[in-house]
């Protein structure tokens, strides 16, 4: 069963995580949860664990029963500008901006972070498999993510999106390879590189 709460004496911590960092096309995505401390859910884990039908059900129990949420994003572009590391952090720094109530804490998915203000926080290897709070940012991150890149795919059908959601499988580099980028692509990721093994496996998806 996943913790609710690192800090027991603060009220309101808001548990955040990331979807899309290590894609090759689109936005990264990031979502902040504060969760009352009884929540429970069994199907509740790091979203990566989970199979696609749970995070869409988990999706619609987190948003009607969290004391709030939030989803940001930061574009390609905006990547290319300022590396992926810092787009996550932006990411994560709008939907805490976005949240209706004010965390008094803040949990994060990983070993590093900017701070958010004067708010305290920590960094909590994954932290998605142990409290409830950022296991429920993931799910969002990785749901609202998942249908973004799903909307591309039917003006972009080549690239495959609607199944790697952008992630840098063999179709879709072989793709990259056939028709060239798009603008939806990340031009200082290494699309193409030069020995690409076919029969490596790729981070599966779901």
């Amino acid at each position: 069963m996943l913790l609710s709460y690192h800090q027991k004496k603060i009220a309101f911590e808001a548990g955040c995580d990331e979807a899309g960092r290590g894609c090759l096309a689109g936005p990264v995505f990031a979502a902040a949860v504060i969760l009352p401390v009884k929540f429970r859910h069994k199907l509740l884990n790091d979203s990566k664990l989970m199979t696609a039908a749970n995070r869409d059900t988990l999706r619609v129990v987190i948003e009607r029963e969290a004391v709030c949420y939030a989803v940001a994003s930061v574009d390609n572009e905006e990547i290319d500008r300022i590396n992926i590391l810092q787009a996550s952090f932006r990411a994560m720094h709008l939907a805490l901006e976005k949240l209706k109530q004010k965390p008094g804490y803040i949990l994060v998915d990983g070993n590093r972070f900017v701070p958010y203000g004067d708010i305290p926080h920590a960094c909590i290897i994954k932290g998605d498999g142990i409290y409830a709070s950022i296991a429920a940012a993931s799910v969002l991150a990785k749901t609202y993510r998942d249908e973004y890149m799903q909307s591309l795919h039917a003006q972009f059908p080549h690239f495959g999106w609607h199944e790697n959601k952008g992630y840098s499988t063999v179709y879709h580099r072989n793709a990259i390879r056939e028709y060239g980028d798009s603008p939806y692509h990340r031009k200082s990721f290494r699309l193409l590189p030069e020995e690409m093994d076919l029969d490596f496996a790729d981070e599966p998806v779901e």
